[in-house]
């Protein structure tokens, strides 16, 4: 969480009217920047780097799907069709799911980064 010091009244006494206007201004900027504004719906307000947080997603478990390299495939063939054997349809389908959690985990990550951008 941010912590942000409180902007002192701008003295409209003794100032001239253009350096009072200016000053108001980046007062009332810096207060709706940093939320002390008491705007309801935080539309003005900066995102800092204290409010954005993600999880490391971390290295691909899968690099890629190699099925003619499966260990146990035969290499039988049935009307000029190769046949894959069972042993290397289930590594496929094993390859297929480890890429499957790889891109849940990802997108988990994503929906948080995104969560963090949104409203509040």
């Amino acid at each position: 969480m941010a912590r942000f010091t409180g902007v002192p009244v701008v003295p409209t006494s003794g100032l001239p009217e253009l350096q009072a206007n200016l000053f108001s201004s980046l007062k009332e900027n810096v207060e709706l920047l940093t939320g002390a504004r008491g705007e309801a719906d935080f539309n003005s307000k900066a995102l800092v780097r204290s409010d954005v947080q993600a999880k490391q997603v971390g290295t691909q478990t899968m690099a890629s799907v190699q099925i003619v390299a499966v260990e146990g495939y035969t290499g039988a063939h049935d009307n000029a069709n190769e046949i894959a054997s069972l042993a290397a349809l289930r590594a496929l389908r094993d390859d297929v799911q480890v890429l499957a959690n790889d891109l849940f985990t990802t997108r988990q990550a994503l929906d948080l980064l995104i969560s963090n951008f949104g409203g509040r």
